[in-house]
């Protein structure tokens, strides 16, 4: 993955290029997704988010996505794009998405990119660009081949059927969903970390999906999730989801994992976003391992920190675990070494020479907390993400 390069040529013409197009990426997405779903209207309909399509999020992630891209592969002394790649791949395959799909969308977006720039885009410049798209979508299909691969699935072939077998309420608005395979076999194993995408027919005929993190694997291969009331899809298993109910879902994916090295940890979440943190703490458990964990938590009240006593059993079994929780609201419980009122302080806390960071949780929260981890002297590529929803961290991490 390391030697995705452009020709030095390509090259000259992207640097000279990116300020246009990176300033009208944001009108080529949306005129992009327009056409696309003008000529595909089940690709809206079955496979992308209707919601994030209509509030934008989706144009800023592919806008992002593609800057991102093409800024790496023209600045000097740049990281790999792999990691860009990897966690779009991930999210491709927990969708089911096959190569064929590539050709389409590079029809429509350079369809989108010559309609708004018009003459600026030259013969040169549309090779230029057309390189950089390929470049990105063959990395693409190339890790989304070893991940199916790797899953001993046909590309595409990740959906299974799965059935509630326990619906626990774990804060006002959260539930947790335990799944079991059809047909007596055990659901297949995860990393501690990595999410299912979860498909639902909603009462407009549309087939919509959504990943949920896998938290525990439980006894007998069984699966769980946690589903927080937000959004069409999660609403709907809210309200029509319960025990004895069939559920379509995908083989796990998912590049946020616990690294196998014993270097310290540090997992740092906020509201739902410690469902990954509690696959990572949980295999430890299991496994016995010893090193340092420091565990941080942010989240609204006492009241609406899903999974809360779970999270403090698992920080209590393990030997070298401290946990940190951060409330915007404490109620009348005074604050303590373990429970603080107003924002997430990381510098506050003695951070260990090592350390490997795991953040999830609302973007603004992890950038916060990334700007955090850089000022104490983290090297960014020990700092990892998961974002629930569409790539907006538009940055190059």
């Amino acid at each position: 993955m390391s030697g995705i390069a452009l020709r030095p040529e390509s090259a000259t013409v992207i640097r000279a290029t990116l300020p246009a197009v990176g300033g009208a990426i944001e009108e080529i997405t949306t005129l992009f997704y327009a056409s696309l779903f003008a000529d595909h209207p089940e690709l809206e309909r079955d496979l992308f988010n209707r919601g994030n399509q209509a509030k934008g999020d989706q144009q800023r992630a592919l806008a992002g996505a593609i800057a991102s891209f093409a800024t790496l592969l023209v600045a000097e002394n740049a990281p790999s794009p792999e990691t860009v790649l990897a966690r779009i791949a991930n999210k491709h395959a927990s969708l089911g998405i096959t190569e064929e799909l590539y050709q389409v969308v590079h029809d429509h977006l350079f369809a989108a990119i010559v309609k708004v720039l018009g003459d600026a885009v030259t013969p040169e410049v549309a090779q230029a660009w057309d390189e950089v798209y390929w470049l990105m979508a063959n990395g693409l299909i190339a890790i989304e081949r070893a991940l199916y691969a790797d899953a001993n699935v046909e590309p595409g072939q990740v959906w299974r059927t799965a059935t509630v077998v326990r619906r626990t309420q774990e804060s006002p608005d959260c539930i947790a969903i335990t799944l079991a395979s059809d047909g007596g076999s055990t659901l297949p194993g995860f990393a501690p970390g990595q999410y299912t995408s979860v498909a639902v027919n909603l009462p407009d005929g549309a087939r919509q999906i959504r990943q949920y993190t896998l938290t525990t694997p439980g006894s007998g291969g069984q699966w769980r999730i946690t589903v927080k009331k937000d959004g069409q899809v999660s609403n709907h298993l809210h309200a029509n989801l319960f025990e004895g109910d069939s559920l379509s879902v995908s083989l796990p994916f998912g590049n946020l994992t616990l690294h196998p090295e014993a270097s310290p940890v540090l997992l740092v979440s906020a509201g739902i976003g410690c469902t990954p943190m509690i696959g990572m703490l949980r295999h430890m458990v299991d496994t016995g391992d010893s090193r340092p964990v420091l565990v941080v938590h942010a989240d609204r009240s006492l009241s609406v920190h899903a999974h809360r006593s779970e999270l403090e059993e698992l920080v209590a079994e393990l030997p070298a675990a401290i946990m940190h929780n951060w409330y915007e609201d404490l109620g009348v419980r005074p604050e303590s070494q373990t429970s603080r009122a107003g924002r997430t302080d990381l510098s506050s806390i003695a951070l260990p020479d090592g350390v490997k960071a795991y953040l999830c949780g609302p973007l603004p929260f992890m950038q916060a907390m990334r700007a955090q981890l850089l000022e104490a002297g983290v090297p960014a590529a020990d700092i990892a993400y998961e974002v629930f929803g569409p790539d907006l961290w538009l940055q190059v991490a």
